[in-house]
Formats: structure tokens, sequence, C-alpha cells
């Protein structure tokens, strides 16, 4: 098969037409990091509410992923990318033009909703016009425009407000949209619409409370205390039943929206793992590292976002490498490798001080972003090895719904840890400044700037206090994420082996 498949007409560009969408929803995940303490003052919104700029998007997004794979085969997939690309391209526009932190946060979870069925329907677009024989190859591109967007995402959003404002971050989705649009309408075949499907809604509903009610207890806790809220309470209780509810009907319903079968694929349901917590880290690192050169180092928003690149440089070279490395090695090799790479540069990160020379920086980053080319492209290639053609279109959305649940667990996660470890850290450190501290004491200068017996100066110290406390909390989040790799490691172990065969159930 490998050899004698035929060749889809135009596939070149097909393939720069999908991967055009696919960057521009994935860019959009994380390409307002930088750009949101320009937001926050804009729309008056406190440091708190600004988060749901970017948890609103990420979590429609994870919503509306689960149904994709059944909206393409009764709508016809060409019809349902067309109008889902529509879509976020428009409220793309409107978000640009929003007025108020309502109108953002409304426009978002349009953008959200409408850009969720991208990458699937990319992906599965993918796997379909390659033979297999290069399917590394198409996944090394498919991977590249997933994983870059993340990556690349700060240091674009950077650089357009810097530039520009706030508002062109997502106006710069407007040409590349209509150029897409305009492509896949020209280029991309037709597939055959099956209308005679019905629509799972009690599955899809009792998914889509589980997910949203999580959401809103990741992103809420904080602020209400956790456990201690009846909120938190009732939101945990709704997304335990929502999730059993799904479960239990997806295993007893005559046609459920997610297939049972998708589930019993061992190679499938173990990269899926790995990718719900691979995502947790590379959409969190992103989110923390912009506020962290901009509040702590006092990088300019330009220049936090060009230290930022250099992830996507390695991530991108370190994907085609993957692809040619798994003609003569096994994959699972390949990801081990990255996965202890990844380990290694968040173990680094975690001894950043705001004075790390730019270089070391840079060159850590380069590193994970090589970790993160490593890991991907093997994994997407082995998830799909035994699984039959038939249920791609559900498995890329079931993919991508644990990607994007993994960073919206993950932002919010690292959100609360860092708001909590600093206020631990501040206590801490404030108990030990005494007048008795030798550093207060005398007729120096630095002793009369932090005289904590006068207003200016019990301010500039606690300023410091503050500064510091929130360094350690950083560095805190980051060696918390170097051990998430240990459970993708482990999962390695259950993973089949990629022959270099087609498998018999691939095509």
């Amino acid at each position: 098969m490998s050899g004698t498949e035929p060749k889809t007409p135009h596939r070149t560009l097909i393939t720069a037409c999908v991967m055009a969408a696919t960057l521009m929803q994935m860019l959009d995940s994380a390409i307002a990091n930088v750009a949101l303490p320009y937001m926050q003052g804009s729309l008056s919104a406190t440091q708190e509410e600004i988060t749901w700029v970017l948890t609103s998007y990420v979590i429609a997004a994870a919503i509306m992923t689960a149904p994709v794979g059944w909206l393409a085969v009764r709508f016809g997939r060409k019809r349902l990318f067309i109008l889902c690309l529509t879509g976020f391209t428009i409220a793309s526009m409107l978000c640009g033009a929003a007025q108020s932190l309502p109108q953002m946060v409304g426009f978002r979870l349009l953008q959200g909703m409408c850009g969720a069925a991208l990458v699937p329907l990319s992906q599965a677009t993918m796997l379909d016009i390659y033979p297999f024989a290069k399917r590394a190859y198409a996944m090394a591109i498919f991977s590249s425009g997933v994983m870059l967007g993340p990556i690349m995402g700060p240091t674009l959003g950077g650089y357009l407000t810097y530039m520009y404002n706030w508002r062109y971050v997502f106006y710069v989705n407007l040409p590349f949209g209509i150029v897409s649009i305009i492509g896949l309408m020209v280029f991309m075949p037709n597939t055959t619409p099956k209308r005679e499907l019905r629509f799972d809604w009690w599955g899809f509903a009792a998914l889509a409370l589980g997910v949203g009610a999580l959401q809103m207890m990741l992103d809420r806790g904080q602020e209400l205390d956790w456990f201690s809220s009846r909120e938190i309470i009732v939101e945990a209780t709704l997304a335990g039943l929502g999730f059993y509810l799904f479960v239990v009907h997806m295993l007893t319903a005559r046609h459920p929206f997610l297939s049972p079968a998708v589930f019993r694929d061992r190679n499938f349901i173990t990269s899926v793992s790995m990718t719900f917590c691979i995502s947790m880290v590379m959409l969190a690192t992103s989110a923390l590292l912009a506020p962290y050169l901009q509040d702590l180092a006092d990088y300019p928003v330009f220049t936090a976002g060009i230290a930022l690149a250099p992830r996507g440089l390695g991530t991108m070279a370190a994907m085609f490498f993957a692809s040619w490395l798994a003609n003569h090695v096994d994959q699972r090799k390949i990801m081990a490798i990255g996965l202890m790479v990844l380990g290694f540069a968040l173990h680094r990160m975690s001894t950043w001080t705001p004075d790390v020379a730019q270089d070391q920086m840079m060159l850590t980053l380069v590193v994970q972003g090589i970790s993160t080319g490593l890991i991907f492209n093997p994994m997407t290639v082995l998830a799909f090895l035994t699984l039959p053609a038939q249920l791609r279109g559900e498995a890329t959305a079931l993919q991508a719904l644990a990607r994007n649940m993994g960073s919206a667990i993950g932002i919010s996660v690292t959100t609360f840890t860092l708001a909590r470890s600093a206020q631990a850290m501040h206590a801490d450190i404030a108990a030990n400044i005494t007048p008795f501290d030798r550093l207060l004491q005398g007729t120096g200068a630095m002793a009369r700037f932090y005289n904590p017996a006068t207003a200016h100066g019990a301010a500039f110290l606690d300023q410091e206090i503050q500064r510091q406390s929130q360094i350690i909390a950083y560095n805190n989040d980051f060696h918390m994420m170097a051990f998430i790799v240990i459970p993708p490691l482990l999962l390695l172990l259950l993973l089949r082996r990629s022959a270099r065969a087609t498998p018999a159930a691939a095509e």
C-alpha cells in the first residue's frame, strides 16, 4: 500500500491550506499571553479577570472538539472545515474590536467554538492525503503547526503589540483566513455527507457538563479559596457527575457520538494520555514565561517575544529530524530521550533568576523546543499505527480534546500554585525581617532606603519581598512541571513498536 496508493491531486496546496488553519487556531491559544497586561488596562479588568481571555478560548475549544468527528461525517469534512474557518476568522475580527471584558470573553468563546474543529480536521486530512510510507513526514508537518502555535504565539504577539497594539494579535488572522478558505474551496476534495446520522445529544451534554464544570472550578478555585466555597463544591460535583454519565452513556448507548472502539486501541489511548500530560506543560510554560520576563526581568514586550522564539526553531528542526530518525531507531526510544531532555530543561528553568544571561536562557529554551519535537512527532505517528481508518475522525477529535484539556488544566493549576506559593514565600520572608537585621542597621544608603520605620522605606521593603517571593514561586512552578514527564515515561512501556510495513488496519 505504501507505494501503490494514488496520489491526491494538489496535495501540496491542500497541505498549505490546512496547516495555515492549524497554525491560526494554535497561535490564538497563546498569542494573547504577551498582550494580556495591555488588554487588562484597555478593558478595565483585574488580573484574575483578564485570564478569562485565555481560558474561555481554550475551554470552548475543548467542549466543541469532541463532536468534530461526527459533524465531519454528517455534513462532510470540506463543508465543515470551510464553515468553521470562516466563523473563526470573523470571531477573530470581533475580538480585535471588543470594547469591554464581557465582549472579549464572548467573542473568544465564539472563536474557540469555531476553531475547535480546525486542528482535528487538519490532522484527519493529512492522514488521508499522504500514504502510510510518508505518514511520519506528514505528521512532522502537522505537529510543527500544532507545537509552533503555542511556542511562537508570544513572540508574534509581542511584536504586534509593540509595533501596533494588542488588537492586531487578532486582526492578523484575517489575511491567512481568507487565503485558506479560498484554497480549501478550490482544492480540497469533497466527501459525501451521511445525512441519516443522528447526533447523540445526551452523550455530548454529559461531556460538556464535565469539561465546563471542571474548568470553572479550576479558574474560580484560587479566587474563592477552593473547597471552602459552596460554588467550587458544586462545580466539582457537576464535573464528576458529567464525566461519569458520559462514560456510562458511551458504554451503554446504541450509537454514542464517540465510539468505544477508539478507547480499545492501546496505542491510541496511551498516546492520548501522553498528549494530555505534555500539553499541561507546553502552554503553561508560555503563559508563565511571558509575565516572568516582562514583570520580573523588565523585558520590553517586543524583547520578551523575541526571547521566546528559539523554542519554536528547536521544535521545527526536531520534528523533521525525528521523522527521519524514525526510519532507523525505535520511535519509543526517541520519545524517551525527548521526555528526559524536557525534564532537564524544566529543571534548569527552575534555577533561573531575573538576571539570567539571555544566551543561557535562549539555549535552555532551544533545548526545550528540541525535546518537544522529539516527543510529539513519533507520538502522533504511533497513535494511529493500529487504529482503523474509519475511526480517524473521532480519534483526531479526541486527541485534540486531550490537548486542549491538558492546556486548560495546566494554565489553571500553574496559576493557582504560583499565587499560593508567592503568598507563602512572602509570609516566610517577611517573618525573618526584623529591626536587628544587619541590612537594616547602620547609616548606609541601603539601610535608609529599606528603613521600615519610614513609610517609603516600608513600602520599598515590601515591594522587594514581593519580588523575591514571586521569583521563588516561578521557580517552584517550573520545578513542579519537571515531574510531569514521569507519567509519559512510564506510559512508553505500553506502546507497541512501529513496524515499517503498513499495518493491516491502518489503511
